[in-house]
């Protein structure tokens, strides 16, 4: 079974180069002219940033990377070098401090692709030194995605929480079936996502000269470095940094489940719970678990570890799909070859993918296909989930205060302290 990162490689792979005229270059004049194009800045270069963030801003007619970033010297010089192969000239510069990027008039966006623990607060400093800004999901706590999607608000910018799914047949398709009653009531939604590993905690080792490791850790509690603890596998699953395979898979199957069940933007009223830890291992996530949310419409939520897939169950049948980006299935040929008329629920979609979307509203002044309430709401799921299993109990949840009901220490979870002098203050 292919992997999502298999799929978005393949398909990069597949898609065909943007052809320019010959004669008179569209870099040189018209349309295309550099004055003309959304300029671009890019934190952070690892192998999502540059594989699938960077390859696909490349192939954008209307954007123009400016700026690469990254606390790894060889990253950013890689991502300098494929910038300035398209561009055929010497012209982005690299920087180790997203803060220079942020200082500069001349850049209107950011591409942020950092481990989680910084997205928030980049994206903060990005909004209010007047960017729009497109980000890597999820966050890392419910409090700070509530503060992201209040600044975004407030300023009137344009953010993108950046994942795929939207814009992928098999998962609008599966949205637009459940929303347009093709399997009767909605009633149970169950989804399945990978498991975590059991990794051992490493020994201390001499930093890397490659790397400006107290940059790295940025606001994440000071901590010894190890050989593995910076990999993107890895840190994913250490609780400083992020919130384990739920929050990373989580993000894409469970946007569908939200989008399906038409409660994008708001959540769940109860969770609960249980979850398998590595004991005494820096991998301190959940490696396996085992949820279960129930919404105010009365529909449940079951969400499970091992394998990936999607299965919404109605009154009426039900559909679903086995595996990512697999072909929809379906318990009828009739449910899974409806068609959806003119005058039903048509979700909002963007064919050619998230980074053609957000450019798109730049231009426009219009929400992304996962604007920072949804992707706030989406992330705060997987957070009160998390929070629910490392209490090992049920836990009731209020979605328009965003508290849990009546529960002092679920609700001292909902933040995370910041280690000095990192602030989500301005």
């Amino acid at each position: 079974m292919n992997t999502r990162r298999n799929f978005l490689k393949q398909a990069l792979a597949t898609s065909t180069a943007i052809g320019f005229p010959t004669i008179i270059p569209s870099s040189v004049l018209g349309k295309d002219a550099p004055s003309n194009k959304i300029t671009v800045g890019f934190i952070g270069t690892g192998s999502h940033g540059i594989h699938r963030n960077l390859n696909m801003y490349l192939r954008q007619p209307d954007a123009r990377i400016l700026a690469v970033c990254d606390v790894f010297k060889s990253r950013r010089k890689k991502a300098k070098g494929m910038v300035d192969n398209h561009n055929k000239n010497k012209d982005c510069t690299t920087h180790n401090d997203f803060r220079e990027i942020l200082a500069r008039k001349d850049i209107d966006t950011v591409m942020i692709s950092t481990p989680d623990h910084w997205h928030t607060l980049m994206s903060l400093m990005a909004l209010r030194a007047g960017k729009d800004v497109q980000c890597e999901k999820p966050t890392l706590t419910i409090a700070e995605g509530r503060l992201l999607a209040d600044t975004v608000k407030a300023r009137k910018a344009v953010f993108q929480t950046s994942t795929e799914d939207r814009s992928m047949r098999v998962y609008h398709r599966l949205a637009e079936l459940v929303r347009n009653g093709r399997i009767g009531r909605l009633k149970t939604i169950r989804v399945k996502l990978p498991a975590g590993n059991r990794w051992p905690t490493g020994k201390p080792v001499k930093v890397p000269d490659d790397l400006d490791y107290d940059l790295w850790l940025g606001p994440a509690p000071e901590a010894p470095y190890t050989q593995h603890r910076t990999e993107p596998m890895r840190w994913r699953q250490i609780w400083d940094y992020s919130g384990g395979l739920l929050t990373d898979w989580g993000a894409h199957q469970l946007d569908t489940a939200q989008w399906a069940n038409d409660t994008e933007n708001t959540g769940p009223i109860s969770v609960e719970g249980k979850g398998t830890f590595n004991e005494g291992s820096m991998y301190n996530t959940a490696i396996s678990y085992k949820l279960k949310y129930t919404y105010a419409n009365g529909v449940e939520l079951h969400v499970e570890s091992g394998g990936t897939s999607l299965r919404f169950e109605g009154t009426d049948g039900w559909v679903g799909n086995s595996g990512w980006a697999r072909p929809p299935q379906a318990s009828s040929k009739e449910i899974l070859e409806s068609k959806i008329g003119p005058e039903e629920t048509h979700l909002f979609t963007c064919r050619e993918g998230e980074h053609r979307n957000f450019l798109d509203c730049v231009k426009s002044r219009k929400d992304p296909y996962l604007p920072a309430e949804t992707g706030h709401r989406l992330a705060s799921l997987m957070h009160m989930g998390n929070i629910s299993m490392r209490l090992d109990r049920k836990l009731q949840w209020n979605p328009e205060k965003e508290v849990f009901a009546g529960d002092k220490e679920a609700n001292a979870m909902l933040s995370k302290p910041m280690r000095k002098p990192w602030s989500l203050e301005a």
